[in-house]
C-alpha cells in the first residue's frame, strides 16, 4: 500500500482554499487509498514573527478541523509535527546535503522575505531553510506521494532532489516521492484579489472564506467578490480571473467542470449567488462536526497522542538509518 504524507501550517485559520485544495481530498480519497499521515506542521509556523499562544490555539483548531473534515484516525495517522522529534533530527542531516543556492531559489522564500523586508522586519534563517524541514517531514516516513497544491510542488521537487543526492552519496536510504496535485481548485484565489492565493495568514480577510465563517459571512464575502470588466461569464484565467475563480470554486463544490459551468450563467450575480450557497452547504457538516469535537477536547488530545506514537514508530527506523549512513556514531548502548 502506498504511503502519503501531507501537512498544514497553523499560521492562520483554515480557509476554503485549504479545504478544496487539500483537506477534502485527504478525507474523501487519500486516507482510503493509502497509508496516510496528516500533520499539523507547527514548527513551520515559527519561521516568521508569531504569538506563541496563538500558534498553540491554531494548532489545536487545525487538528480539530482535520477530524471535522472527515479524516478518520482509524484510517490515517493524525499528529502534531513537534510531537515527533524525528522531523528536527532529519532536518539537520538534510541541511548538510542541501545547498545555499537551492534554498535561495525557492519562490516562497523570495516572496516572503521580500514582504518581510518591506515591513521593516528581519528575515529569520528558518524561513530560508524551512523547505529542508518540509523535505524531512516527507522523507522520514518513506512517503510515495505528497498531495499538494501547485504552490508547493517546487518544495516537493527539492525533496526529490535531496533524497536522490543523499542516496547516491551515502547509500539507499530514502524513498523518492512525487507530488500529486488535485484536479480541480488546486489553487483557490482570494475573492478580492484573484491574482493571489486565498492564504490563511493574510492580514485582510475580506477575500478569504474561513472554514468556521458563519453562513451569512460566507454569503457576504462571495457576493462581494471582485469580478471582471464586461458582463460575459467566461472561463479565462488571463482576462477573467475573478469569474474564473468563482467558477472553479463552484465546480469544486459540486463536482462539475468550470468551463462547462461558464455556459450556464448569463450574469455575475447569478454565479455569485449559486457559488455562495454551494460553499455554505459544503461547509455545513464540517462546522457541525467541529462544534461536537470542541465539546470533547479529551478525544482530540487522545487522537493526537496516538498519532504521534504511530508517527514515531514509522519514522524512527528511517531517521536512525540516515544517521548511520551519513557517518554518525550510534549511541554507546546501541553500538554493536
Amino acid at each position: 500500500m502506498k504511503r502519503i504524507f501531507s501537512g498544514i501550517k497553523p499560521t492562520g485559520h483554515l480557509t476554503l482554499g485549504n479545504y478544496l485544495g487539500a483537506v477534502r481530498r485527504w478525507a474523501e480519497v487519500d486516507q482510503h487509498q493509502a497509508d496516510a499521515l496528516f500533520s499539523v506542521v507547527d514548527l513551520h509556523a515559527l519561521t516568521v514573527e508569531h504569538d506563541p499562544g496563538r500558534v498553540r490555539r491554531l494548532s489545536r483548531q487545525a487538528a480539530t478541523l482535520l477530524l471535522a473534515s472527515g479524516i478518520d484516525p482509524g484510517l490515517a495517522t493524525v499528529f502534531v509535527q513537534s510531537h515527533v522529534d524525528e522531523h528536527a533530527r532529519l532536518s539537520y542531516l538534510l541541511e548538510c546535503v542541501a545547498t545555499d543556492g537551492e534554498m535561495r531559489r525557492m519562490i516562497q522564500y523570495k516572496e516572503k522575505s521580500a514582504r518581510e523586508r518591506s515591513r521593516g522586519g528581519s528575515v529569520r534563517l528558518s524561513l530560508l531553510t524551512y523547505p529542508v524541514l518540509m523535505a524531512a517531514d516527507i522523507l522520514a516516513y518513506g512517503a510515495d506521494e505528497v498531495p499538494v497544491g501547485d504552490d508547493q510542488t517546487q518544495h516537493v521537487e527539492l525533496t526529490r532532489d535531496l533524497a536522490v543526492r543523499f542516496n547516491q552519496r551515502y547509500g539507499q536510504t530514502f524513498v523518492v516521492p512525487r507530488a500529486t496535485p488535485p484536479e480541480v481548485a488546486a489553487r483557490v484565489m482570494d475573492l478580492q484579489d484573484p491574482a493571489s492565493k486565498m492564504g490563511k495568514s493574510h492580514e485582510a480577510g475580506a477575500g478569504i472564506v474561513y472554514l468556521l465563517d458563519e453562513p451569512d459571512v460566507v454569503r457576504k464575502k462571495i457576493l462581494r467578490a471582485v469580478t471582471d470588466s464586461g458582463t460575459e461569464v467566461a472561463y479565462d484565467r488571463e482576462s477573467k480571473p475573478g469569474v474564473t475563480n468563482l467558477l472553479e470554486i463552484l465546480a469544486a463544490c459540486e463536482g462539475g467542470n468550470p468551463e462547462a459551468l461558464s455556459g450556464v450563467y448569463e450574469s455575475y450575480g447569478a454565479l455569485k449567488k449559486d457559488t455562495a450557497e454551494a460553499v455554505v452547504e459544503l461547509l455545513r457538516p464540517v462546522q457541525e462536526r467541529h462544534k461536537e469535537l470542541v465539546a470533547d477536547p479529551a478525544y482530540v488530545e487522545e487522537v493526537l497522542r496516538q498519532g504521534a506514537e504511530r508517527a514515531r514508530e514509522m519514522s524512527r527506523p528511517t531517521v536512525d538509518r540516515a544517521y548511520r549512513a551519513i557517518g554518525l556514531l550510534p549511541p554507546v548502548n546501541e553500538a554493536r
